[in-house]
């Protein structure tokens, strides 16, 4: 990155760093929203930006990974950090078997998007009637005191969170920066560009799909374990919906696919919109059902007609950075 794109990355990560020190518990609760959505827009980015692979059921390694380490921490008390393992390995080998399945027979475009919506349908009616994971009635965690540091089994107050994502989303995005500028980098492009030619080139393009698809769905079972501690509940017809594979997409379509700084800019843009809409809604004493989903779209449209690359590569050529 040239010099100006190093003091703008500096100077948010200092911002986000020292931001517990003065924000209330609400604004820490927005902030640990956006990091989230930052930390899954880079996922996402990975098989959709980088690979151009289109994915509408990400919102099924969310659910498994937050189911797997919830349940052996409900069930036989195991610390979330190792559970979480068990969640990435999980996520890796279904994911691994989903694009076997698609790119073996030639399954791509709108029909691979269709199959990975399918895959967290079924996902969703299953887990709602497993039992043994609370089933439709949800699992809910122990909620131990907040007053003291528990990182062994992600219990503490809401900075503890707010760090623990940051972290989180600091990692995937040297990750992705990693990425975009070695081999995987320039063989993703080439797929997405033209996945013909790049066969024509020696690529195997077979093993390059798999591995955009496994490092996002690892990426994102990491997001669903956060999730369930986060929250302390899971729900199959809340964390498999389709809603939330769409919120995890808004970020980096918004803000600019393909790109670092796009899932950033896209979450953060999105969360405080939506979030100020709604508590101004609020505040009103107005009724208007679906006000998020209303703001959803209109951004989206407004993105697609004036920037339909994204928010952040106009901002990029604007102030000559590195996209």
């Amino acid at each position: 990155m040239n010099r100006r794109a190093v003091i703008l990355l500096t100077g948010l990560a200092i911002t986000l760093l020292a931001l517990p020190l003065f924000a209330n518990s609400y604004l820490l609760s927005i902030a640990t929203l956006f990091l989230f959505f930052a930390y899954t827009g880079q996922a996402w980015n990975i098989m959709m930006g980088f690979a151009g692979q289109l994915s509408l059921g990400h919102a099924l390694y969310l659910g498994v990974g937050g189911y797997s380490a919830a349940a052996l921490y409900f069930h036989y008390g195991i610390s979330p950090l190792i559970g979480l393992w068990l969640a990435v390995m999980i996520c890796a080998a279904l994911s691994a078997c989903l694009g076997a399945l698609a790119f073996r027979y030639g399954i791509s475009g709108v029909y691979f998007t269709l199959l990975t919506i399918a895959f967290a349908e079924c996902a969703r009616i299953g887990f709602d009637h497993f039992t043994w994971l609370g089933g439709s009635a949800g699992l809910f965690l122990k909620v131990a005191q907040r007053d003291r540091i528990d990182i062994l089994n992600l219990r503490g107050p809401p900075a503890l969170y707010y760090y623990a994502i940051l972290l989180l989303a600091g990692l995937a995005f040297g990750l992705c920066s990693w990425l975009l500028r070695r081999r995987p980098g320039y063989y993703w492009q080439a797929i997405r560009e033209n996945e013909e030619a790049a066969a024509a080139l020696g690529i195997n393009t077979f093993r390059w799909k798999i591995l955009a698809v496994v490092i996002s769905a690892a990426m994102t079972a990491v997001a669903g374990v956060f999730l369930a501690f986060y929250y302390n509940n899971l729900f199959p017809e809340q964390i498999f919906n389709i809603n939330r594979s769409v919120e995890i997409i808004l970020g980096p379509i918004v803000g600019g696919m393909g790109t670092l700084f796009g899932p950033v800019i896209g979450a953060a843009l999105m969360t405080l919109l939506t979030d100020g809409a709604t508590e101004l809604v609020a505040a009103l004493g107005w009724d208007i059902p679906g006000v998020k989903q209303l703001i959803y779209g209109v951004i989206l449209l407004a993105v697609v007609v004036f920037l339909p690359h994204g928010i952040w590569p106009a901002i990029a050529r604007k102030l000559k950075l590195e996209r």
